[in-house]
């Protein structure tokens, strides 16, 4: 039952607090995921779609808006994540959409992820950015 301290799960539990302690995960998400949120924010300078770039650990988010001024401020644009999500496929980098709106990417790599994997997934993010709004 959910309540009575099942051995296998308290055992299966403890292992796997023992591989992030000893394998120091907890220092590699926060150290990719400072890594991920400033590649974010250098490409969202780049790229006026992106309205937001957030997160924490390896949790980040970028969302896409349209910017209207005529309509005195920002829209939500879930058509650009579904081609950006689309193109970033073909590139072999899955990417998963989130938000009321669906206009907000997810970023969750494992926490084994390594900083050549982060720059590769930000180069080809920054790549299909660059075919997607040309």
């Amino acid at each position: 039952g959910t309540f009575g301290g099942n051995p296998v799960s308290c055992a299966a539990g403890a292992a796997t607090i023992r591989v992030i302690i000893d394998e120091r995960l907890d220092i590699n998400a926060k150290e990719r995921g400072y890594q991920i949120l400033k590649g974010l924010k250098e490409i969202q300078a780049e790229f006026p779609d992106i309205g937001d770039v957030r997160g924490l650990g390896l949790m980040a988010a970028t969302e896409f808006v349209k910017n209207d001024e005529s309509k005195s401020g920002y829209e939500p644009d879930p058509d650009i994540v579904n081609a950006v999500k689309s193109e970033a496929v073909k590139q072999k980098l899955l990417l998963l959409s989130c938000g009321t709106y669906g206009n907000v990417i997810r970023w969750i790599p494992p926490l084994i992820v390594t900083e050549k994997q982060i720059n590769e997934a930000l180069s080809i993010f920054r790549d299909v950015l660059k075919k997607i709004t040309s």
